[in-house]
């Protein structure tokens, strides 16, 4: 015999075997397959439904996570653009600090050229000034020995060489 849910297991036909051995009539038998089969059934829904809510209690999990991921996307993007706008503000402070620095750099050089150039100018009137003196105490002492020179006045000779020291005094660097 066959059971009504043709499962046709090896269970059901010991079952079958064993009522029809102790005198049990087929109806008992029926009944019995019944009563398993219908156990069956209710075991295999609870099953389900255990396996309803484990799927169900993993997709609100993964739901979770997949709300907790965005909002931590979302801090993480909003500290990303705080950070690059901080950055962009350090490229244009160091850009405008480098150009202060040329600026400085050609400032200072230009004054070193014009302590230079003083320098050299200075050395160059007290060695003109030096010449100019030797010229005059030269011409006075000339002027003193020399009969062609006699009625000549050295101080307005000597005033005449010192103006002139002035005037050539400027040598560009």
């Amino acid at each position: 015999m066959a059971s009504s849910s043709g499962s046709g297991s090896t269970g059901s036909l010991s079952a079958m075997a064993a009522m029809a051995a102790s005198g049990g009539t087929e109806e008992e038998v029926r009944a019995l397959m019944e009563q398993r089969r219908a156990k069956r059934m209710l075991s295999n829904r609870e099953s389900a439904r255990r396996s309803r809510m484990r799927k169900q209690r993993h997709l609100d999990d993964l739901a979770a996570q997949a709300a907790h991921l965005r909002r931590e996307n979302a801090h993480v993007s909003a500290a990303l653009g705080l950070t690059a706008r901080g950055l962009l503000a350090v490229d244009a402070e160091n850009a405008v600090l480098r150009t202060q620095a040329a600026e400085l750099s050609a400032r200072l050089s230009s004054l070193e050229e014009i302590v230079a150039c003083m320098n050299a100018t200075a050395n160059t009137n007290n060695a003109t000034a030096a010449a100019v003196a030797l010229t005059v105490a030269a011409a006075a002492a000339t002027a003193a020995t020399d009969p062609l020179l006699a009625g000549f006045d050295s101080a307005a000779f000597d005033d005449m060489f010192r103006s002139s020291n002035e005037m050539f005094m400027f040598q560009p660097c």
